[in-house]
Order: C-alpha cells, then structure tokens, then sequence
C-alpha cells in the first residue's frame, strides 16, 4: 500500500512538474524579450536626446505614422505634426524679437517598467523628471517637471517604435 501512495504522489509531483514546465516560456521565447527590452530602452534614449536637442527629425521617426504624443483633443498626432512640434519649441517668439536662451534641458526616466502585451506589443509605466541646467552659481539647476508616464509601443517591419505618449495619466 505504501508503494501504492508514494506511486501516486511522484506521478502528481511528476505531472504538476510537466504542465508549469510546458507552461512556461520556450528559451527562444525568453531570448526575443531579453533583446527587446533591450531594444526598446534604446529607443526611450534615443527619444530623450533627440527631444534635449531639438531633433525633430529624429524624434518622429522614433515613432509609428500614426503615433501620437499626448491624449484627446489635445494630442499631436502623426510624424509631421511631431516634427513641427519639437521643431517649433524653439523658434522665436511671434513679435519678431530673438528668444530668450532657454537653459539646456535633460528627459529622464525612474523606475520604467516594461510588460510585454504580446510578441509585437509592449508598455512602459514610468515617472518622467525634466531638469533644467543651472549656468553657475545664481542659477543653479532646477526640476522643470516630473510626472508619471505610460508609453505604447508597436513592432513595425521589426523596429519598435512609439505608438502613444501619454505624459499625464488619469490615474
């Protein structure tokens, strides 16, 4: 009888074994997203420096065609009009006169988390902080802004690109 129960308790011990195994991901499976995380925190660093230096070209070919910054009515959206919004941050006023300098700013991010929706899709949750560079000692640098942010983005033809920024979440 003992045989008997230890036989049946090392098959289900067996069994449950089998399916969290089969259940699991294929070593292929977890290599894909090991290099895309990889790959999609490389283009969360190209879009902060493309946006601290004003490249406009190379901020919206960082996303989709259709992608968008921003939610609602107020959203910019597609690769043109992303162009002309980082290309406008830095144009002269409308009365003609030169811009102030504007101190150098820096995008970063804090404590990203990136879940993978399917093999094509992801989101980042992330705070956001935006630091503006002091010039000496009277002007020492400064918190321009900070907030929470939920980034969308999309495998196209094998690159990940944003789909959506969304820099002041609801909740």
């Amino acid at each position: 009888m003992k045989n008997l129960v230890a036989g049946v308790v090392l098959g289900a011990v067996m069994f449950t074994a089998g399916a969290v195994f089969t259940a699991s991901k294929s070593n292929d499976d977890v290599l894909r997203e090991v290099r895309d995380r990889q790959a999609i925190d490389e283009v969360m660093w190209r879009y902060a420096r493309a946006l601290d230096t004003g490249n406009a070209e190379a901020y919206a070919a960082l996303y989709t065609e259709d992608g968008q910054f921003g939610t609602g009515a107020n959203a910019t959206k597609g690769r043109e009009a992303l162009k002309k919004m980082i290309g406008g941050a830095r144009q002269a006023p409308a009365n003609g006169q030169p811009a102030a300098p504007r101190p150098q700013l820096y995008h970063t991010t804090a404590n990203h988390q990136i879940v993978f929706i399917d093999k094509d899709h992801a989101r980042i949750d992330a705070y956001h902080i935006t630091m503006a560079a002091g010039s000496g000692r009277e002007t020492p640098p400064r918190v321009a802004g900070a907030g929470r942010s939920i980034d969308e983005l999309e495998r196209v033809n094998g690159q990940w690109l944003l789909k959506s920024r969304n820099v002041a979440p609801v909740d």
